[in-house]
């Protein structure tokens, strides 16, 4: 839960460097907060179509922003530009990569930051 208030706390921040382990964590509480809110929806029959969920198209558009920047920032640990997010496969890989050992153009590395 750290790792998600930690990106939310740095909610416009696209400069930088984000670790894996806080983009990952945050990718997962994202899914996990949308499903709760479909689940919320579901049995409180707000949308009895059962179609897309409201309230998690809400929450969703509320972490757009969050979302862009830890992504980013993740593109920078693996010394690469934002811009690389929007190249489907290849942002799935470098998301999985590991970010670069020490100090990049981009800043400090955050793994070392944690460590020390």
């Amino acid at each position: 839960m750290n790792w998600y208030l930690a990106v939310l706390k740095k909610y416009a921040v696209f400069q930088g460097r984000a670790r894996r382990k806080e983009y990952w964590m945050f990718f997962l509480f994202n899914m996990i907060i949308a499903f709760v809110l479909g689940l919320i929806e579901g049995l409180s029959g707000i949308n009895p179509n059962g179609g897309q969920s409201i309230l998690a198209d809400i929450y969703q558009l509320a972490v757009l922003v969050p979302s862009i920047a830890v992504g980013i920032r993740r593109m920078h640990d693996v010394n690469k530009s934002g811009w690389f997010m929007l190249i489907p496969i290849y942002n799935l890989i470098l998301a999985v990569t590991s970010g670069d050992a020490g100090e990049n153009r981009f800043g400090a590395d955050p793994l070392a930051e944690t460590v020390s």
